[in-house]
């Protein structure tokens, strides 16, 4: 297998900047966009330049070093680190890891260490061991999830969870990177993930690239296709997973769940722990991001809609537990999908 490009990483020392694939670019141009302030990386978050929970995550994580770096005022430093904090979660709402990723950096500016080697030095560090451990939890994602692919299955997928999404190899992806080099033979189906086409633009890209044997789909086919007998397991990834399991994806998750349920096939979930929100009971308590209507009405550039027609344009859905017939993540198998087993393992 071809080896990927990095989504996401760190130029240079200390002052650097954040380097990422410009996704909105996909599939027609690979193109590097530098973020060298903090609005820069907020701006790429934004906008999808840089989408997928994982690599959220780490971008978030970078970017409060960008944001900081220059900052040499020792007064009032932590008053800074939290502005530059606060602004960065207000990027996008769903991802838990962006969250996650920010607080664990802001912790990491209060221990002991900081004062010894320097605050920056020390969140520069953090960064970068974030990076480091979603590539390796990806990795152990792919190594687990592949026990699930069997010879000459059909596997359907809906909007990015590779690559392109996390630090290296994906989460969903990474469990068909992985049976690949298996040797396993098998074919993926991927939706086009309406209305930005992650799936058509990104997933099919990322698939083709890497020498799978990938057919892509509409949205509104997925049910023919299930019919058909053309798919026999479903793996997608996840922005935010809650206590009980609820778990939040990419806009249309949830209809593919029901789907998979009408038609006796296994759907599953590949995601990192730190994609967990156990501080949230269940799906209700899911913030949805909203987005711009454009997405919808003016698709691709094009307009496709009536002017002043009013447009609902959720980002996420979510996909009730007992849907999901198992949770894969990097330190093993949730199933059954509750609280209780996904407690025991990752707080086990």
């Amino acid at each position: 297998m071809k080896p990927l490009p990095r989504t996401v990483q760190w130029i240079g020392d200390l002052p650097g900047h954040v380097r990422l694939i410009d996704q909105t670019l996909l599939p027609t141009q690979v193109a590097y966009r530098d973020c060298k302030t903090v609005e820069e990386v907020w701006e790429a978050i934004r906008t999808l330049r840089v989408r997928g929970a994982p690599a959220i995550g780490v971008a978030a994580a970078m970017g409060v070093v960008v944001g900081i770096q220059s900052h040499t005022d020792p007064a009032n430093y932590g008053k800074r680190l939290k502005e530059v904090a606060d602004y960065l979660r207000t990027s996008r709402p769903t991802a838990v890891n962006l969250f996650w990723a920010i607080e664990r950096m802001e912790k990491k500016a209060s221990e002991p260490e900081a004062l010894v080697k320097g605050v920056t030095r020390v969140l520069l560090a953090e960064a970068l061991a974030i990076e480091e451990e979603d590539r390796r939890m990806c990795r152990a994602i792919g190594r687990i999830g592949a026990d699930l692919v069997q010879e000459g299955q059909g596997i359907l997928t809906h909007c990015n969870a590779g690559g392109l999404a996390t630090a290296e190899y994906g989460t969903a992806l990474a469990v068909m990177y992985t049976a690949l080099e298996q040797g396993k033979q098998f074919r993926v189906f991927a939706d086009e993930t309406r209305p930005l086409l992650q799936g058509a633009r990104l997933t099919a890209w990322e698939l083709q690239q890497a020498g799978i044997d990938v057919t892509l789909i509409c949205d509104n086919m997925a049910a023919q296709v299930m019919r058909e007998g053309k798919i026999q397991l479903v793996v997608v990834g996840a922005d935010r997973i809650a206590a009980n399991g609820d778990t939040a994806n990419k806009i249309g998750t949830y209809g593919v769940a029901v789907l998979a349920r009408a038609h006796g096939i296994p759907f599953y979930v590949a995601a990192p722990s730190s994609t967990f929100d156990l501080a949230i009971k269940d799906g209700s308590q899911i913030p949805i991001e909203q987005r711009d209507p454009r997405e919808i009405t003016e698709g691709l550039g094009k307009v496709v809609a009536p002017a002043g027609v009013r447009v609902y344009n959720p980002a996420f859905d979510v996909t009730p537990a007992e849907l999901i017939a198992g949770i894969i993540t990097e330190k093993g198998l949730i199933q059954p999908v509750n609280e209780a087993a996904i407690r025991a393992l990752l707080e086990g």
